[in-house]
């Protein structure tokens, strides 16, 4: 993501540059984050997971439950020599979406990583898209 002190250390600007919470209906707390480039094979999925992650311990921080996640995203692209992968992705019937738990939890900047688990994970077999530069 966005961090100015180190451009310097940047071949590219960061993709993801910014995300804004609101809380909606229901006592939920919403996120939408902008993307100025995305590699829809390869980067979106970690995107979409890391603000997934994001959403849901911002909530816990203020006490909502997780909303809508959106992301606005700007040159979306899947390159060329991705789209076998591409093809064969589209052919899969999608699954049930997991969730996520965090125990022990008192506040975001005390959280580390093993507080969550991934409940309901079931992946399909691998892809492996190569990595366009």
């Amino acid at each position: 993501a966005w961090n100015p002190k180190q451009l310097d250390q940047m071949a590219l600007p960061p993709c993801h540059y910014l995300f804004q919470v609101e809380v909606g209906g229901n006592n939920k707390l919403n996120l939408t984050w902008n993307q100025r480039s995305v590699d829809v094979p390869l980067g979106l999925p970690f995107n979409i997971s890391s603000y997934a992650l994001l959403q849901h311990l911002l909530a816990k921080e203020v006490g909502l439950k997780e909303g809508i996640l959106k992301g606005n995203l700007i040159d979306t692209h899947i390159y060329v020599n991705q789209l076998d992968g591409v093809k064969e992705q589209l052919k899969r019937k999608p699954k049930k979406l997991p969730s996520l738990k965090t125990i022990d939890f008192d506040s975001i900047f005390n959280w580390n990583a093993n507080q969550t688990k991934i409940i309901g994970y079931n992946p399909h077999p691998k892809i492996n898209f190569p990595l366009a530069v």
